[in-house]
């Protein structure tokens, strides 16, 4: 079920295997909870069969203190029931809280698995829903339905059991009452999965367009798209709403039914009950026993049932989850080693699945250590050739190779070690300025965070902070502009300490002064490394030691900024527009 708009969703088989490796992880709890519930259940078998005793021991005469010794049997039964239930949710709810802890340490892991490409493709909307409502979804059903699922299935099944063992033929008749319970169940069940699949998916596109629209709100006002996105939002919601609908309206088919069928069969037991004691086979005691059994099986298959019905909308959310697995994997850390840093592209062409070709044959080769400016229009395929040589896209024709080995082959640590690519875009994450650092390097101390901000004229405004590197960041701790959020990314790369460094216009939300001292200061950390610089200020091009022009896709001109300059070609256009003289 894979698209290229979405994640995959997980079969039910593989939704089954998940939930039995979930189970054989933690299989001494399950048991032990299984085994709670069986007693529990077996605790409340007595009551019904001592209140029949009851009535046949009054029936037959005896006095108040037989009555008085059975009650005080049923008052300790109930209560062992009671202690043995409330024991079983605990160590169900320990156990779900445990196997759910699991569930989100596993979807975190992979998606931080997934190739960065995927994860654009399908849309940050779908991810986080996965990750939020379904998750969620899963989490409640764990700690809650999963318990008193067992729980509830135990006692029914033990109560069922019950009637069979007083009379096979009241057993019988109770269970063929129950026929039209399962009628409407095997109704909904067919329905259930695609209608809650198709439920997440409309929450995942309501999410998906909240987070972009939110995400380009100045570019939608600023093109006057406000509509568009606004008749978007309506579609989604419509959708959204239309699915709801129909998952509302099997549950208004399945209950009724079942609360209607919950009374056949203790009216089908009292009648053929009265029949048997009328012929003498059966006493009053046990008619009233079987009865209060039937009338007393209402109560968890009732519960049965109702978590039934949410582990279909669990379910869904589960497959939702655990698609994830069925996703592209980031290559392992098993691929060769590069013999060096050389840079190579070689006929390489590039088409997005949606759009024309973007890259039309570009070869390339930038060596160790040399940094090289990349610079040309808006929609040369700047950015394209970016995310090629960092390895988050594969060229759709030709190769692009680090020391020899193709760049889309070396495992997510190694590539992190080789390339690393930052963009416009840039994260603060919850947390203090040093944890903040130390997503990049685990290992460094203090003197590394402090040395690596320096290098990118961070350290002034860290100072400043209130508790300096222990000062939390993001909400109800200190606010962060664009250009701070920035510098806390590039001071990230610095402790990353990759080989290869690809800037696409990484500096941008930086006012100038702030820019050139940035890249000037990161340039001489990184000196012996190998930067590639997208940018729009060609003061970043002056600086390089190679220039490369992109326009239409292609890599038209090539050579220090002198040489273009001499040249009087494209480049040399642009830096006199930079500087305000005519062409």
């Amino acid at each position: 079920m894979t698209t290229a708009a979405h994640l995959p969703v997980a079969r039910p088989a593989d939704v089954r295997r998940a939930v039995g490796r979930l189970v054989r992880a933690d299989l001494r709890a399950f048991g032990l909870v299984l085994a709670l519930n069986a007693l529990a259940a077996g605790a409340g078998l007595a009551g019904p069969w001592l209140v029949g005793r009851i009535v046949d021991e009054v029936r037959g005469g005896a006095g108040v203190g037989a009555v008085d010794r059975l009650a005080l049997w049923i008052l300790l039964c109930a209560l062992g029931q009671l202690l043995l239930a409330r024991w079983a949710r605990y160590v169900g709810h320990r156990f779900g809280e445990r196997v759910l802890a699991r569930v989100r340490e596993e979807f975190v892991r992979r998606t931080l698995a997934l190739p960065a490409a995927t994860v654009e493709r399908a849309g940050t909307g779908d991810l986080t829903a996965r990750g939020t409502a379904d998750v969620t979804t899963v989490g409640a059903t764990l700690r809650d339905a999963g318990p008193e699922l067992l729980i509830n299935s135990a006692q029914a099944l033990f109560l069922m059991g019950a009637v069979f063992a007083l009379d096979p033929r009241l057993g019988a008749c109770g269970l063929l009452g129950l026929a039209g319970i399962w009628a409407v169940m095997r109704w909904y069940l067919r329905r259930a999965r695609p209608g809650y699949l198709a439920e997440g998916a409309a929450t995942s596109r309501i999410a998906e367009i909240v987070a972009t629209t939110a995400a380009g709100a100045r570019t939608v006002e600023a093109l006057r798209l406000g509509g568009r996105r606004i008749a978007a939002s309506r579609d989604a919601v419509e959708e959204s709403r239309r699915t709801r609908v129909y998952t509302l309206f099997l549950r208004t088919v399945l209950f009724p039914v079942i609360e209607v069928s919950y009374l056949v069969p203790v009216a089908a037991v009292l009648l053929l009950g009265g029949v048997l004691h009328a012929r003498g086979t059966l006493s009053v005691g046990e008619v009233v026993a079987a009865a209060l059994y039937q009338q007393r099986l209402a109560g968890p298959l009732d519960e049965v049932l109702m978590r039934i019905e949410q582990l279909q909308s669990s379910g869904a959310s589960f497959a939702r989850v655990e698609g994830l697995a069925r996703a592209p994997r980031a290559v392992p850390d098993g691929s060769a080693e590069p013999v060096d840093g050389r840079v190579d592209m070689s006929g390489v062409r590039y088409s997005y699945e949606r759009g024309g070709e973007v890259l039309r044959g570009v070869d390339l080769t930038v060596r160790p250590g040399e940094r090289l400016a990349v610079v040309g229009p808006s929609g040369a395929g700047k950015t394209t050739l970016s995310r090629l040589l960092a390895g988050v896209e594969a060229p759709t024709v030709g190769t692009v190779t680090v020391g020899g080995v193709p760049v889309v082959a070396l495992g997510p640590e190694r590539l992190r070690r080789q390339v690393v690519l930052v963009t416009q875009e840039h994260h603060v994450f919850l947390g203090s300025v040093r944890d903040n650092l130390l997503i990049a390097e685990p290992d460094a101390d203090d003197a590394e965070l402090w040395a690596a901000l320096t290098s990118v004229g961070a350290d002034d405004w860290v100072r400043e902070l209130a508790e300096g590197l222990d000062t939390r960041l993001g909400e109800g701790g200190a606010r962060t502009d664009g250009s701070q959020a920035q510098q806390l990314a590039l001071a990230r790369v610095v402790l990353a300490d990759p080989h290869t460094l690809i800037l696409d216009e990484a500096t941008a939300l930086l006012d100038p002064t702030t820019a050139r001292h940035t890249e000037r200061a990161l340039a001489a950390v990184l000196t012996g490394r190998t930067v590639i610089a997208i940018a729009h200020r060609l003061h970043t091009a002056h600086d390089a030691d190679r220039v490369a022009v992109m326009e239409h896709g292609l890599l038209t001109e090539l050579g220090t900024h002198e040489e273009l300059v001499a040249a009087d070609g494209a480049y040399a256009a642009l830096w006199r527009t930079w500087h305000g003289e005519p062409s």
